[in-house]
């Protein structure tokens, strides 16, 4: 019995006082998504690769906002949401102590404003994600002055785009080619 008893006091170290002192995370610990504002365009990539449907993207046209939501009491921490944002606007954290005392506290949102059409004047994308793309187009290497001229594609809807691209399809004269006339 005393050989047991010194077997146990030289097998390591004591186990950590937790409450009190702050316990250490391995290097890649996921914890408790968070969210840059900054640098969220409001693509809702992650709420369509989210499983556990923690992560919600909801468009509301009459107040001109998307809202973006987490319920952490529903996220299972996969990083699914971290590897598939575009902009690395969302991260896992190594935050573990996510006991509340109030249900309202799981929730974290984000307000996004709406872009709007310049035809129909409805709204079809958040205005972050319209900036994001003129930066990516800026980044590599197209003018300020062709961005200038591209400015009604960027604030005009997919509908009304391909309402326009028909239109002016309409005006040209069809040719067929050589195997379309054979299949006449």
């Amino acid at each position: 019995m005393l050989k047991l008893f010194k077997t146990i006091l030289k097998a390591g170290e004591p186990t950590v006082k937790y409450p009190f002192k702050p316990l250490e995370v391995c290097p890649g610990f996921r914890g408790k998504p968070e969210l840059d504002p900054q640098q969220c365009i409001a693509c809702a990539a992650c709420t369509m690769a989210c499983p556990a449907n923690a992560l919600t993207m909801e468009t509301h046209p009459e107040s001109n906002e998307r809202i973006w939501q987490l319920f952490i009491g529903r996220c299972i921490f996969c990083g699914r949401c971290e590897e598939v944002c575009p902009t690395n606007a969302i991260r896992l954290s190594e935050d573990f102590e996510l006991a509340v005392t109030n249900k309202a506290d799981l929730y974290v949102k984000v307000v996004f404003r709406l872009q709007h059409c310049v035809a129909c004047h409805q709204p079809f994308t958040s205005e972050k994600s319209v900036q994001y793309a003129v930066e990516l187009l800026r980044h590599s290497g197209v003018s300020d002055e062709a961005l200038a001229g591209m400015s009604t594609q960027f604030s005009t809807c997919p509908a009304c785009k391909r309402k326009q691209t028909l239109a002016s399809h309409d005006r040209q004269p069809m040719s067929f080619t050589v195997a379309e006339e054979r299949h006449e």
